[in-house]
């Protein structure tokens, strides 16, 4: 169990937040600049073509781990013997369902969305891009979701739709953008996914990552930087 500090107006509360989803939705291809190195990431499905509904895909509960918690990258994996082994990270903003609900128009969303945080949707390429299925299984292994270092409530975080997101690999940065460049913004997103499905209170649904996203190995420190939320750091290993 993940229980994340809650920051109302830029100080803790006191109060922790458990992180339960009962599922976590997340986005493909929603920054115009990471389409464009579609070449370089070589995954199925990751073209230059601008998408004209979000792309969406799941990942599972056990993917979740919390600040300073290791992203483990899975032995069984050697056995594939994989050319150009690659795991990615991939830097995020996060938000939680504040209420059971069901075909939220977009001018309704924030009323749904009961906070923030920063998120690394953690992939395994070679699988993401192998598996007949799609990107299931190289998005879902355990610890391949990183959450943290809290949640800052809707109402206090300011424009959750201009903020700077930054991600370091080993103190250098290598994504430096901000959520004003999604394709989809968040009120399209959730109103999107709840005509899909219907959402729980703590289900999570992350927003996309932008240009940058690069390969992890075992000793490195990844940080997810997000204005007015904090940073997430972990380190990686091998099983």
């Amino acid at each position: 169990m993940i229980q994340l500090p809650i920051f109302t107006s830029g100080a803790d509360s006191g109060r922790f937040y458990t992180v339960a989803p009962s599922k976590i939705i997340a986005l493909g291809l929603n920054y115009r600049d990471h389409i464009a190195e579609s070449e370089s990431v070589k995954v199925q499905g990751f073209t230059k073509d601008i998408p004209e509904e979000p792309v969406l895909f799941p990942k599972t509960p056990n993917t979740l781990i919390g600040p300073e918690q290791p992203i483990v990258i899975p032995a069984f994996l050697k056995s594939y013997g994989f050319k150009d082994f690659r795991v990615d990270y991939e830097a995020e903003l996060a938000f939680f369902i504040l209420d059971r609900c069901k075909n939220v128009a977009a001018e309704d969303a924030w009323q749904h969305i009961y906070g923030f945080s920063c998120y690394n949707d953690v992939s395994q390429r070679n699988i993401q891009n192998s598996d007949r299925s799609g990107w299931f299984r190289g998005k879902s292994f355990d610890t391949f979701g990183p959450i943290g270092p809290c949640v800052v409530r809707r109402e206090d975080l300011g424009d959750p739709q201009n903020l700077n997101i930054r991600c370091r690999l080993n103190g250098e940065t290598v994504q430096d953008s901000n959520t004003r460049f999604m394709i989809f913004s968040i009120p399209e997103i959730l109103s999107f996914v709840s005509r899909n499905f219907t959402l729980e209170p703590g289900d999570i649904i992350s927003t996309g990552t932008p240009s940058g996203v690069g390969p992890i190995r075992a000793g490195d420190v990844v940080e997810v930087e997000i204005e007015g939320i904090g940073i997430l750091r972990n380190s990686v290993e091998e099983e």
